[in-house]
């Protein structure tokens, strides 16, 4: 595998691209996030994603950031387009959506039902601060990029369709500010050149998405264990963007590695609008944050031996003990001597070298076998 250097650091190749050489930059596993690890060693960032489920109301988008901090999440996610920064207003076959969630939308039409006003998102980073719970958005274009560069953001998403914008990858890299990316639909290659983008930017704050770009996402096309080969092919932080129905798939990723969860999440599905019918409640968030910290606590560390719990258990462990009256003298063997509970006698791996041996002293039956009793 080749070597070489790019602003001023170590890259190798990985099939057609130089990716960056993480090995003593001091990037590790982890990236800081407004002061925290996020990464292994480190619990699960989550993320709200507010999206849509405004559904035009500023006052709604406000209540949500302070729910999704009672809910349980480390962050509220929002998004900064416009209709005229996503698409252009055309109404021709190729704008016109046929298939999913969103089928019979027209694509300029859609991003008009969805986006957050720009005029909001001063007092929604605000909010935030004030619930204290981290804010995030995804840019979509270089000016909404400077656009929250004004509003100060410290971190950046980039979104699943964004990821082979390579142009786009390389201005948000050139902030200098930690960046998800989501990887829906991206083959490794795909994958392997946005993150060549970046660091080739200079920034090494980067953390990869496992995505299914689905609304909602089915099970069997959630391909979990991608998680775990993406951790060992890129070495940063890796989570799930989740958007399947329910808890399942986030608390499953956490267990299988997953250092960030990211989730849809609405005050109520009966407040239609694009995202609400693959979104949770404020109810479903905070059970699914309970389950991911539950695993947290169960994946614990690599541990052997009696735990604190285990402690008063270990007497009901086999040992030997003496099962008839022996007499002093009297030979130990398979009849009088046998493996049983509880473990006050002599450990079972002692068995064979007690029988046949003779008792110091009289034995009597219930009594448990220790090494002063045999001559």
């Amino acid at each position: 595998m080749g070597m070489r250097e790019r602003n001023g650091v170590n890259c190798k190749k990985t099939g057609r691209f130089w990716i960056l050489e993480r090995y003593g930059t001091g990037m590790g596993t982890t990236v800081r996030i407004n002061g925290r690890t996020v990464g292994d060693g480190a619990p699960a960032y989550i993320i709200a994603e507010m999206s849509a489920n405004h559904a035009g109301s500023m006052e709604r988008a406000l209540e949500m950031i302070g729910v999704a901090k009672a809910a349980g999440a480390d962050c509220v996610k929002i998004q900064t387009y416009t209709p005229d920064t996503m698409t252009i207003n055309c109404h021709n076959e190729y704008f016109n959506i046929e298939k999913g969630t969103w089928e019979g939308e027209n694509l300029y039409s859609l991003y008009q039902k969805a986006y957050t006003p720009w005029e909001w998102q001063d007092k929604l980073r605000d909010e935030a601060a004030r619930v204290g719970i981290d804010f995030l958005s995804t840019p979509f274009d270089r000016t909404s990029v400077d656009f929250l560069e004004k509003l100060g953001v410290s971190f950046y998403k980039i979104a699943s369709f964004e990821l082979v914008d390579i142009p786009l990858l390389e201005y948000i890299a050139s902030k200098g500010k930690p960046i998800i990316m989501s990887t829906g639909m991206a083959t490794l290659q795909e994958i392997e050149e946005a993150a060549d983008a970046i660091y080739a930017a200079g920034n090494r704050q980067l953390a990869l998405m496992k995505c299914s770009s689905a609304y909602p996402a089915k099970s069997e096309e959630m391909n979990l264990a991608t998680i775990c080969d993406m951790k060992k092919r890129f070495d940063i932080p890796i989570g799930l963007s989740d958007h399947s129905m329910g808890s399942f798939s986030a608390a499953t990723a956490v267990a299988m590695g997953a250092n960030i969860i990211e989730k849809h999440f609405c005050i109520s599905r009966a407040i239609k609008n694009p995202d609400s019918s693959f979104s949770m409640e404020p109810d479903e968030f905070r059970e699914m944050v309970m389950q991911v910290r539950e695993v947290e606590k169960a994946m614990g560390t690599v541990t052997y031996g009696v735990s604190e719990q285990e402690k008063s258990n270990v007497c009901f462990r086999r040992s030997l003990f003496v099962v008839e009256d022996i007499r002093a003298g009297e030979q130990l063997t398979a009849e009088n001597i046998r493996s049983i509970r509880p473990a006050y006698g002599l450990k079972p791996k002692y068995y064979k070298d007690v029988i046949g041996k003779t008792a110091k002293h009289d034995l009597k039956r219930g009594t448990p076998l220790a090494l002063s009793d045999i001559e």
